[in-house]
């Protein structure tokens, strides 16, 4: 194969999943891919990092010991090549909404590369809640593979990564037409519950229990509203939260 893009790719549900291997499979028809990811099952971990973590050679390639986030700093800074663009999935479930950004290894392995100067995509697959769970067949993956391998072959040279430092993209199971893709923000919409039975505590996602019910509060243009009426979400983001500046803080120090 004759290409100069590097990828670092990396998931959260661990290297031998079947997204991992889809994803792998796909991307490596355009560009030349290093496989650096976690060992065993490293879900909702978020951007937890260890100060040492173990390394195995894979038939893919590293195996480690840990968080998506300590796979994204061991491929950049230790096994390289040093890569133009780090992809993050395919993640077994959507990964939907603001609140997630912070909770999900998949996407915060994403974060991590941008906090790093690498442009990054975090991709996952939307499983309907009356389907969960379940862990699809490798095919299954295709939509959200197309998907990624159209960003990763167009996005930075269309100067995307000028003004996102990461992309995060949900696609739909393959449906009888392929799926467009539209830009969208995540979702404010965030409901928890939670439900004491004994000594034990059960917390339930109430937004997911709505989407499989079809009430859907999202508005239009965000990403849970695009993933269920079966498009391609793809959220541009950026990794520094940001700092609103105003008078009420500034008067509150200056009593201090």
């Amino acid at each position: 194969m004759d290409t100069d893009l590097e990828i670092l790719l990396t998931n959260d549900d661990g290297i031998d999943s079947p997204g991992f291997r889809a994803l792998y499979d796909a991307l490596s028809a355009v560009a030349n891919v290093t496989a650096v990811a976690p060992a065993s099952d490293q879900s909702a971990v978020g951007r937890a990092m260890s100060s040492e973590v173990g390394v195995e050679e894979h038939e893919l390639g590293f195996a480690i010991a840990g968080t998506p986030a300590d796979c994204v700093v061991a491929g950049l800074e230790a096994l390289g090549p040093y890569p133009d663009l780090v992809v993050s999935g395919c993640n077994t479930g959507a990964n939907l909404g603001a609140y997630v950004l912070g909770r999900s290894g998949t996407v915060s392995a994403a974060v991590e590369a941008a906090f790093c100067g690498v442009p990054a995509v975090a991709v996952s697959l939307y499983i309907p809640e009356e389907e969960w769970p379940r862990t699809p067949e490798i095919e299954e993956y295709a939509e959200a593979c197309r998907a990624t391998r159209y960003l990763v072959e167009r996005a930075p040279s269309r100067g995307v990564f000028e003004h996102a430092e990461y992309l995060n993209v949900n696609a739909p199971l393959p449906a009888d037409d392929p799926a467009p893709m539209v830009v969208t923000r995540p979702s404010t919409v965030y409901e928890m519950g939670a439900t004491q039975n004994g000594d034990s505590i059960t917390l339930h996602d109430l937004s997911w229990e709505a989407m499989s019910t079809g009430e859907i509060d999202d508005p239009e243009g965000t990403d849970r509203r695009a993933i269920t009426e079966g498009k391609v979400s793809v959220s541009p983001l950026t990794a520094p939260h940001t700092t609103e500046h105003h008078e009420a803080l500034d008067r509150l120090a200056a009593d201090y």
